[in-house]
């Protein structure tokens, strides 16, 4: 049996990061291990289809990717005109999740989660290989 004082439990409890808090909302950091992160199957693709989505709520278009022999064509719904032209958009390379349950938006279903970050004014930028890769290649 292990008996663990208070100063002791006090000092590793003084080792663990603290939540931060910013404007007002408290902000944590959830760890996950390797194997959690390799469950998600992000893949390269090509962009081989835009299309206007003018029925969505915020601007947005409609791609269609190639994933490669593997994963195949699927169809996702982005928030990109504010970025990106449709012509800048096709045959260029992008991450995606692939094993996302198929969603649901207006009158579309998005097949995979396409990835981007934000820009300055909290629109997307899109996440792409440096140079070209196979497609479907998955990142590790």
């Amino acid at each position: 049996m292990v008996f663990v004082t208070l100063d002791i439990f006090r000092y590793f409890q003084s080792l663990c990061p603290q939540p931060k808090v910013e404007s007002s909302i408290l902000i944590t950091k959830l760890m996950i291990t390797i194997e959690d992160f390799q469950k998600v199957d992000i893949r390269v693709g090509k962009v081989i289809d835009v299309q206007d989505f003018p029925e969505a709520k915020k601007p947005a278009y409609k791609l269609t990717i190639d994933f490669g022999p593997e994963i195949g064509i699927k169809k996702s719904s982005v928030q990109l005109p504010q970025n990106y032209s449709k012509n800048e958009l096709l045959n260029k390379q992008v991450l995606g999740v692939v094993n996302f349950p198929a969603r649901q938006i207006g009158p579309f279903v998005s097949e995979v989660l396409t990835l981007g970050v934000p820009d300055g004014a909290g629109n997307c930028f899109l996440v792409t290989p440096d140079h070209q890769a196979p497609l479907g290649g998955r990142l590790y």
